[in-house]
């Protein structure tokens, strides 16, 4: 099932005609599905049914707020990286209490920022930020959770891998139950919650099943040791079908985590973010020139890698389709689909089959609600594209297009260099 198919021959996002968006914002722009994630939340919540269990939607994939308002309308919280994502995670109508702030590199003024807010829970990455919030928190009562690093190799791409040993994540899990024993003896400090996260785009369950495992038996450790542990953080990492990958299917994964991690009486917290919202948008480009030169034929579009940047930065897989459902006998041939940016890393696809294309044919990059446009840029001064949100037969605008004028003026000159 997909929110994004062909009807009478043309790309539709619900009941929306992609061309009908195109006329209405120009291209590029990033389109997103409401019914895609609403369903797949519910598809995610729906596998825990009956259990103590809170989703916290991880900002981080896609920050846009009526994404975030979106999903927060069906339940959910928030996991947060940033002073920036709290911010935008409470602005989106996600309450404190739904609320989950991790990342290995709090600031002092973040921390500060979060305690005054009154969130739920403060994952712990490492003593020095204990000692921190220890400070931070004279004359308090705060919880918090210690992400424990459990080594162990998720089999994902390196750059989102963060549970081995060598990774900048968590606490070895060896040298837990020591850095509980220091943060309980901390006023105002109560450390009850273990947290996990191992890495991201994840298509097996069994490295999840060994370290939620390890988890488990740390959990009846530290509970042996004088430790109230309510809950345990098992984070997120679902991976999503790029190019004809299996990942795991809610239910197959919520029995996983039953088994492992279900029998202690804890409060499960989850950080889904890729698996709600990676299929659940699309990236749409025109086509500027088609170019063949004596090796290879290029389809140069307006979309470059500062608007998507996982396939320079990650050599990602995205498939790409074009708006217009070409016939069944059209002919075929291997193109590379490049951006006007001045590097040759500008290059979403190499030797893709596409038919005959022409300039202002539209194209849609699948996958692209995850790590999209959270992570664009204004390389080359190029204009931050805008972002559409569909709900059945209506869309709207979410975030616009900025004018060049409005990016001019986020530089400024010295002041000897105004009389210039």
């Amino acid at each position: 099932m997909s929110e994004f198919d062909y009807r009478d021959g043309i790309l539709h996002a619900e009941g929306v005609a992609i061309p009908e968006i195109a006329a209405a914002v120009g291209t590029p722009f990033y389109c997103y599905s409401s019914a895609a994630l609403t369903r797949r939340y519910l598809e995610f919540t729906g596998a825990f049914d009956g259990q103590d269990v809170m989703v916290c939607y991880s900002v981080k994939a896609n920050s846009n707020l009526a994404v975030i308002r979106t999903l927060a309308a069906l339940g959910s919280g928030a996991d947060v990286v940033s002073e920036g994502e709290l911010r935008r995670a409470l602005a989106a109508g996600i309450p404190p209490e739904r609320i989950v702030f991790s990342g290995v590199g709090k600031t002092r003024g973040e921390l500060a920022f979060a305690l005054d807010r009154g969130i739920y829970r403060i994952n712990v990455e490492s003593e020095p930020e204990l000692a921190v919030i220890g400070e931070l928190a004279a004359g308090r009562r705060v919880e918090i959770g210690i992400r424990v690093n459990p080594d162990v190799d998720a089999k994902t791409h390196e750059k989102i891998s963060t549970g081995r040993a060598e990774n900048k994540f968590g606490i070895d899990i060896g040298r837990a139950r020591d850095i509980f024993a220091r943060a309980r003896a901390l006023p105002g400090i109560r450390p009850v919650s273990v947290a996990v996260h191992i890495g991201s785009q994840l298509t097996d369950l069994a490295p999840m099943r060994t370290a939620f495992t390890n988890v488990a038996e740390l959990v009846q450790a530290l509970r042996a040791d004088g430790n109230t542990i309510d809950s345990i953080d098992l984070g997120g990492g679902l991976g999503i079908r790029y190019d004809g990958e299996t990942p795991p299917a809610a239910g197959a994964y919520a029995a996983m985590v039953m088994e492992t991690a279900g029998n202690l009486g804890c409060r499960l917290i989850f950080e889904p973010g890729r698996s709600l919202v990676g299929n659940s948008g699309i990236l749409v480009t025109s086509v500027i020139y088609e170019k063949t030169g004596e090796a290879r034929r290029f389809v140069i579009v307006d979309a470059a890698m500062n608007d998507l940047i996982r396939p320079a930065l990650y050599e990602a897989y995205h498939r790409v389709d074009p708006v217009m459902q070409p016939a069944p006998d059209a002919a075929l041939s291997p193109a590379d689909i490049v951006g006007p940016i001045c590097e040759t890393g500008d290059t979403f696809a190499r030797g893709r089959d596409l038919p005959a294309v022409r300039p202002d044919d539209l194209l849609a990059f699948a996958s692209a609600g995850a790590y999209g446009a959270v992570m664009a840029s204004t390389y080359n001064t190029r204009l931050l594209v805008p972002e559409v949100l569909v709900n059945g037969n209506a869309f709207a605008v979410v975030r616009r297009r900025p004018g060049y004028d409005e990016l001019l003026k986020l530089d400024s000159l010295a002041e000897w260099q105004q009389s210039v």
